[in-house]
C-alpha cells in the first residue's frame, strides 16, 4: 500500500516530492498570494475503484480563486483533472481515502506587495487522509472570539492562502479551550461558517444555512448537501442570516465541507444542540453523503470520475 505523499505536479510535470521545492524568496512564500483546493477521492471496495468527487467543479473554483488575484493560468479544469488522474496513477492509491491539494500562486520571487507583474505557477499532491474532526458525530463547538474576514477585505468565496490565518485563530483557540471547532461571525453578528467548514441547522424540520453575502466560501459539498436534503430528504432548505442565539434552540446542527465531511454538532458553548446526540436528519445525510462520494448512488455518478480503468 502507497503511503505518499511519493509525487507531485510542479513546474508543468509529475516529480519527485522531494523535488517539488519552492525558494524562501518566492512570493506567495512571504505574502500569501496562493490560492488552494481541497479535493477528495473515495475508495469503493465493491468496485475496488477510487473515485474522485466532483474534481471538474473544485478545478473551476481554484481557477476562480486565481483570478481574483490577478492570475491567467493556462489550464482548464479539464487539463487539471487530466493531470490529477496522471498523479494518482502514479501514486496507484489502493483501500484508502485520498485528499488532494491543488494549489496555483505567484512564484515570482523578490520583495513587493503587488499583484501585478507577477509570474504564476501551478502544482499539486495528494496524500492519504481520513477524519478532520476525530468526533463526527457528536463534535463539541464554541463560538469564536475572531470575526469571519469580510468579502472586502479578502474575498472570501475564494480559498486565499493568506486568508487562512484567520481560520488558524479560530481553529486553534477553540481546540486550545476544549472543543473540536469554532463558530465564527460575520462582521454584522451573523453566523459565517466554521473556521473551514459550512455550518448548517436543523429547526422545525426546515434545513438552515447562511447565505453566500454573510462572507462564506461557496462550498461545493455545501451545494451537494443543498442537493441531497431537497431532493432525497424531501425537506426545505433556506439560505439566510443566522443569529448566534438560534444555534442554541436548534433541533440539529451540522457541519460540511471537502475536508471536515459532514459531521454533527451536538453542543455549543456546553449547550446540547436539541438532545446532544446525532439526530435523524444529520444521520440520513451522512449516510446518503458517504454513499455518494463512494459511488454508490447511480443517479449522481457523474459527480464520481474513476481512477482506475482509465488509461495514464
Amino acid at each position: 500500500m502507497t503511503q505518499g505523499p511519493t509525487y507531485a505536479y510542479f513546474q508543468g510535470k509529475i516529480v519527485p516530492i522531494e523535488d517539488a521545492k519552492i525558494s524562501v524568496m518566492t512570493h506567495a512564500f512571504n505574502y500569501g498570494t496562493g490560492a488552494f483546493g481541497g479535493i477528495r477521492a473515495y475508495w469503493n471496495d465493491e468496485a475496488e475503484n477510487l473515485y474522485i468527487f466532483r474534481p471538474l467543479d473544485h478545478f473551476k473554483r481554484l481557477l476562480q480563486s486565481g483570478k481574483l488575484l490577478l492570475m491567467d493560468l493556462p489550464y482548464t479544469p479539464e487539463a487539471m483533472l487530466n493531470i490529477l488522474l496522471e498523479l494518482l496513477h502514479k501514486e496507484n492509491y489502493r483501500n484508502q481515502d485520498i485528499y488532494v491539494r491543488p494549489l496555483v500562486y505567484k512564484s515570482s520571487m523578490g520583495i513587493g506587495v503587488r499583484l501585478h507583474d507577477l509570474a504564476c505557477d501551478f502544482t499539486m499532491f495528494s496524500q492519504p487522509f481520513g477524519s478532520y474532526i476525530p468526533n463526527e458525530e457528536g463534535s463539541r463547538v464554541t463560538f469564536s472570539a475572531w470575526r469571519r474576514l469580510d468579502d472586502n477585505m479578502i474575498p472570501a468565496r475564494g480559498k486565499i492562502t493568506g486568508a487562512y490565518a484567520n481560520s488558524a485563530l479560530i481553529k486553534t483557540d477553540a481546540v486550545l479551550s476544549g472543543f473540536d471547532e469554532g463558530l465564527v461571525l460575520d462582521q454584522q453578528g451573523h453566523i459565517s461558517e466554521g473556521s473551514a467548514e459550512n455550518f448548517f441547522m436543523v429547526r422545525d424540520g426546515v434545513v438552515i444555512t447562511p447565505p453566500t453575502s454573510s462572507n462564506i466560501l461557496e462550498g461545493i459539498t455545501r451545494r451537494t448537501v443543498i442537493k441531497l436534503v431537497q431532493d432525497e430528504l424531501g425537506l426545505p432548505v433556506q439560505e439566510r442570516e443566522i443569529d448566534r442565539t438560534e444555534v442554541f434552540i436548534a433541533d440539529e446542527a451540522f457541519f460540511c465541507g471537502t475536508g471536515v465531511q459532514l459531521v454533527a454538532i451536538t453542543e455549543v458553548d456546553h449547550r446540547k444542540v436539541g438532545d446532544g446526540k446525532l439526530g435523524p436528519v444529520v444521520r440520513q445525510l451522512r449516510q446518503l453523503y458517504f454513499d455518494l462520494v463512494r459511488g454508490r448512488l447511480p443517479k449522481y455518478c457523474a459527480w464520481n470520475t474513476p481512477v482506475y480503468g482509465t488509461e495514464k
